[in-house]
């Protein structure tokens, strides 16, 4: 691994030269430019701190774009991994975050390690679209306190729900998120690529607190060294803790791993430069590891930091690795006037960034095309992201995507007729009326193996049956047994049964559980015609 990994940073760095460098030194400037308020926002809404956020997209920045597996690879505080630590944060504290994040790099590293960067194909398109939009709805659900600067509001989903009026609303702080939310909906495209609207809108709302004197909830105060008070200890690691904070490791690991592939995935089509997703997750692993010591949360890789990297002109990693330097020098200038930036500001922000961070063209796609499997994978990664958790919703939608596969290829087709004699010979008519020609179009499994005996049941009695399987591609143990009665039963009545048009592998299963032995190999034949045309040769030797 780490000789493959020399050979991407040779590949990066081979033509290196004073012209790619201001193009990283470009795109780190506007990168840190769109991951500045983010951070700030994704700390503050994980419960944690905005310092906590700003520091996770610097250690982030450093070290895992240092290791990452592809150039463009943004990471940081997500909107995503916020949603998770906002529930963790309650019942375990910061300690229980920073001991979690430690558990989970230590997953993903294992993970890089032994190759299970490829696992992500496991999951259905369906599923990643479903949780993307759970995970939305709670972040914008959880800004509701900070919007309306309200009080006594956790800001969970259910306290949204019933959250209708009455409540004291802090007008000032309204009127800002209202600001916010259009100016990052109005705001000219062409413009962003210069100043983000994101940037400009948190740049506006802390002036007008500050020329106005606004009294509204605030950022609070952005600690300026790099390992503040809150960090992780090694003193504080122990088994106990750890134990208890396995699942929620867990969780942080799949989150992990889904965005960070994702985003790779994502980036590395536009690119045209793949990712290596092995390397990745030692990256993200190694990152996670470190944060925690920094006083960070979890972090993974960003599709928006990313894309704005790629549109940026990107060349090589030392974009991310610029970009968390430009940050850092921002929190040790700029942190006593990131002191006053309003809460409600950065509630705008993560709630524009809570609708555009759903897949609309997959969801989109989903609807137009009616895909019910699809519509309803959706729907409950969706409800049970909200309800739950992320991990938990994974689980269950591959569960339902599995089991709906499963009904969709047990959907089989048997369609019987008689023979037509004028196909073959216009003589010995009443030779052909004794025979059926039985049609099986999918698989034969338990699951509809009945449905065959069904249609064999209904036939007159004394017919003899042609079973046409060109169109059956696996069959299992219950449907061959299945095919042994009904034999044993043909052969007690006198009737006769033959199989036709089967496939080599489905001869091979009828050769291995006996069913050809007992129906003889001239009960075989490669098609339906070839059995009719031996027929009709058998009546004229007669």
């Amino acid at each position: 691994m780490i000789k493959q990994f020399l050979c991407i940073i040779n590949s990066e760095f081979k033509d290196y030269n004073r012209r790619k460098f201001l193009q990283d030194l470009m795109a780190g400037i506007t990168v840190a430019a769109v991951a500045l308020p983010l951070a700030l926002a994704f700390g503050v809404s994980s419960g944690t701190t905005a310092a906590a956020g700003l520091i996770t997209a610097i250690v982030a920045g450093i070290i895992i774009s240092s290791l990452s597996g592809a150039f463009y690879q943004i990471s940081g505080p997500t909107g995503a991994m916020a949603a998770i630590l906002i529930s963790l944060i309650g019942k375990y504290g910061m300690n229980g975050i920073f001991i979690a994040t430690f558990m989970a790099g230590i997953f993903l590293l294992l993970a890089g390690i032994f190759r299970l960067g490829n696992l992500i194909s496991l999951i259905p398109s369906p599923v990643i679209t479903g949780f993307t939009s759970g995970i939305a709805i709670i972040i914008a659900s959880g800004q509701i306190k900070n919007f309306f600067g309200i009080e006594h509001f956790t800001g969970s989903f259910f306290d949204l729900m019933k959250f209708i009026s009455g409540l004291h609303i802090d007008y000032p702080s309204t009127i800002i998120g209202l600001l916010t939310i259009l100016l990052m909906i109005f705001y000219p495209k062409s413009w962003g690529k210069k100043l983000p609207a994101s940037l400009l809108a948190i740049l506006l709302s802390t002036l007008a607190v500050l020329a106005l004197k606004l009294d509204i909830p605030l950022v609070g105060k952005i600690p300026t060294p790099l390992i503040p008070q809150a960090h992780l200890r090694l003193t504080e690691l122990n088994l106990q803790d750890m134990k208890t904070l396995l699942i929620p490791a867990i969780s942080i690991t799949v989150l992990g791993m889904t965005e960070s592939l994702l985003c790779g995935a994502s980036a590395g089509r536009a690119t045209n430069h793949p990712m290596d997703n092995n390397q990745e997750l030692v990256a993200q692993g190694i990152g996670n590891i470190f944060i925690p010591f920094f006083g960070g949360i979890p972090a993974t890789a960003a599709i928006a930091r990313t894309s704005v990297a790629i549109k940026a002109g990107a060349q090589t990693r030392l974009t991310g690795i610029i970009h968390a330097l430009i940050l850092l020098l921002s929190m040790f200038l700029f942190a006593p006037f990131m002191t006053h930036i309003p809460l409600s500001a950065l509630a705008g922000v993560l709630i524009m960034t809570a609708v555009r961070m759903n897949e609309w063209e997959a969801i989109r796609f989903l609807f137009k095309n009616k895909l019910k499997s699809g519509i309803i994978e959706f729907f409950v990664t969706m409800i049970i992201t909200v309800i739950f958790d992320l991990s938990t919703a994974i689980l269950a939608g591959i569960i339902v995507g599995f089991l709906l596969f499963i009904v969709k290829i047990s959907q089989i087709e048997i369609n019987s007729s008689q023979i037509e004699p004028e196909r073959i010979s216009q003589n010995h008519h009443e030779v052909f009326t004794d025979w059926t020609v039985i049609y099986i179009s999918g698989p034969l499994f338990f699951l509809n193996s009945s449905k065959l005996k069904q249609a064999i049941d209904e036939l007159p009695a004394n017919t003899n049956v042609v079973l046409s399987l060109r169109g059956v591609p696996m069959i299992d143990v219950t449907s061959i047994k299945l095919l042994i009665d009904i034999y044993s039963i043909f052969h007690k009545e006198e009737r006769q049964i033959v199989f036709a048009s089967m496939n080599p592998k489905l001869k091979e299963s009828f050769k291995r559980t006996g069913l050809i032995s007992m129906v003889g190999e001239e009960a075989i034949y490669p098609s339906v015609n070839e059995f009719l045309l031996d027929l009709v040769d058998k009546i004229n030797k007669k």
